[in-house]
């Protein structure tokens, strides 16, 4: 169930055609994503059609949605790095339901199997029919099947509810060494899955093993397995070479019966491979649920392996030689807001902090030291905005900013850019009424982030709390010259949008050391801060300006309090 692919970390991949290696004559076309009936574009189109005939509808007669599902017939890893475990979270990433037909339970971990217990063949195909039945399955992909009598339960199963397509992962052997499943069901593979795959993804010594112990050492002998396999039935082969000896690349073969294609990238240095075979497959699976074609579905399941791994480079978790990656690529940034409280507190709004690269430029300064300085000055929150850097530049700006920001337990903000927040691992984002909607914004950020929206009216405030934003940004207050054309509210206007407004508000439009206090006096208790530009960065010492405003706030916040 877990297979050192020796991904790359780089975002190409070197795909070309192979001659085939000792073979002079056609080899055949074998269409990708079919079955032995129809071909892929009619198969498609029946499919849909008879999706669409056939949904289920809601009170008022409207169709629902139908999700892209995957079933994963597999076995369970405790360790939660292979296995279902990994099937799940890959189609998950690949945004892809997943249900599960359990045929082993392991107990492994790190360091190796410990114990397996195989699941009775009858219940086995209760879970099939239950969910075959029922759930509108796409694609069905194969993992561990530790025993002859499941592979008999499973192709019996295929042919009493046929599905789209079937990807086959022969699980036999782990790349820890530990054997998951005996010789005795090479024969099923062979007889029964093989021919009715779509595609089958053997490792080199699942590979060897299909083919009776065949050495393969060589990029040449990859591609005689890749025919060889073909000649047994699949559609497809994809001949993963991650264990190839002497190379410095990961290279993997992928043979429709026509062409090879040579897949092939540096790899990535990390004991984090525990499950990139089952991923691998389970993404391959994901991506033909979705409706892709073969060749397409493997280079973008190959890609996400390289980025996850690349990702999950450095984490720990577990003692032994072989850790699980992370398939949804968020668990570094939960340690890395570890030092801060994750949420939003609108206490953070106190005194917002936000960045112009123009001001930095005019100073000569770094937008890491802009930052620092704020910070050191007082600054409860920052937002980077960034108009006239290229994304590169701003994401690794920002990936240097967060470091620093969590390090002080004080929030990171993007200005409009939802993928650098992204890409970066920002704590959110702030958007302009022009701007992504908040909506979209929360759903491609999710629950946890922070989305501000921009307002100038009650009927704005509104919508960004329906749109489910965490607070608002109310102005121009005052005139202000980082933004052309900028309609002021002035205090009233102010005034009028935090009292309509059922989220936090921070007031921002030409607010400095003169007037800071005037803007936190209207009295109004859900104005929790103010934000501030050009008071801060278009100065020659950020730091005093940061301290000078802090104190200001701070005199003014306790004077209501006395009144």
């Amino acid at each position: 169930m877990a297979y050192a692919q020796g991904l790359s970390s780089s975002c190409l991949f070197l795909s070309h055609k192979v001659p085939p290696q000792g073979f002079q004559q056609s080899l055949g076309l074998s269409l990708p994503f079919t079955n032995s009936r129809i071909n892929s574009s009619l198969q498609t189109r029946i499919f849909v059609e008879m999706r669409e005939d056939s949904a289920p509808m809601t009170s008022d007669h409207s169709k629902k949605m139908k999700i892209p599902h995957v079933l994963t017939v597999a076995g369970s890893d405790s360790g939660a790095g292979a296995g279902i475990q990994a099937d799940i979270k890959a189609c998950a990433a690949r945004g892809v339901y997943c249900s599960t037909a359990i045929t082993a339970v392991t107990a492994q971990n790190t360091i190796g199997v410990q114990g397996v217990s195989v699941v009775p063949e009858d219940f086995v195909a209760e879970q099939l029919k239950s969910v075959l039945s029922d759930m509108q399955v796409d694609v069905v992909k194969t993992g561990m099947l530790p025993s002859i009598g499941i592979v008999n339960v499973l192709s019996q199963g295929l042919r009493e509810f046929p599905v789209r397509a079937l990807v086959v992962d022969p699980v036999m052997v782990s790349t820890s060494g530990d054997v998951l499943a005996g010789p005795s069901i090479l024969a099923g593979f062979r007889e029964q899955l093989l021919p009715i795959a779509d595609i089958v993804t053997p490792n080199l010594k699942e590979a060897s093993a299909l083919l009776g112990g065949q050495q393969l050492e060589t990029v040449a002998d990859m591609c005689s397995a890749a025919k060889l396999l073909h000649d047994m039935g699949p559609r497809n082969v994809l001949v993963k070479g991650g264990d190839l000896p002497d190379s410095l690349d990961a290279v993997d073969i992928f043979f429709d019966g026509k062409d090879f294609h040579e897949l092939r990238s540096l790899r990535i240095k990390t004991r984090n491979t525990h499950g990139t075979g089952c991923s691998l497959a389970s993404c391959i699976a994901a991506e033909l649920a979705k409706g892709s074609s073969m060749l397409p579905a493997v280079k973008v399941a190959k890609h996400y392996i390289e980025t996850a791994l690349d990702y999950s480079k450095d984490i720990a978790i577990g003692n032994g030689p072989q850790g699980p990656f992370d398939h949804l690529l968020r668990l570094k940034s939960y340690v890395q807001n570890s030092c801060r409280q994750v949420g939003f507190n609108p206490n953070d709004l106190y005194l917002y902090a936000v960045t112009d690269s123009r001001m930095n430029k005019k100073w000569g300064r770094s937008i890491t030291d802009a930052v620092k300085a704020a910070i050191d000055g007082g600054a409860t929150i920052i937002q980077l905005r960034e108009k006239d850097a290229e994304t590169q530049d701003f994401l690794e700006a920002a990936k240097a900013c967060l470091k620093i920001c969590h390090s002080h337990g004080v929030p990171l903000l993007i200005n409009d850019r939802v993928d650098v927040a992204l890409a970066c691992g920002a704590d959110g984002v702030h958007v302009g009424q022009s701007d992504m909607p908040a909506h979209v914004a929360r759903t491609l950020l999710g629950p946890d982030k922070i989305i501000g929206v921009s307002c100038k009216t009650p009927e704005q405030a509104h919508q960004a709390w329906i749109d489910g934003a965490d607070y608002i940004g109310c102005g121009g207050v005052y005139p202000t010259n980082t933004k052309e054309n900028n309609l002021t509210v002035g205090l009233d206007g102010l005034k009028t949008v935090c009292v309509a407004s059922k989220l936090p508000v921070v007031a921002i439009g030409g607010i400095g050391a003169s007037n800071a206090s005037s803007v936190m006096e209207i009295g109004v208790p859900n104005l929790k801060g103010v934000a501030v530009v050009s008071a801060l960065f278009d100065r020659e010492c950020i730091l005093t300006e940061t301290r000078k405003l802090h104190a200001i706030l701070t005199e003014s916040m306790s004077m209501q309090r006395t009144y």
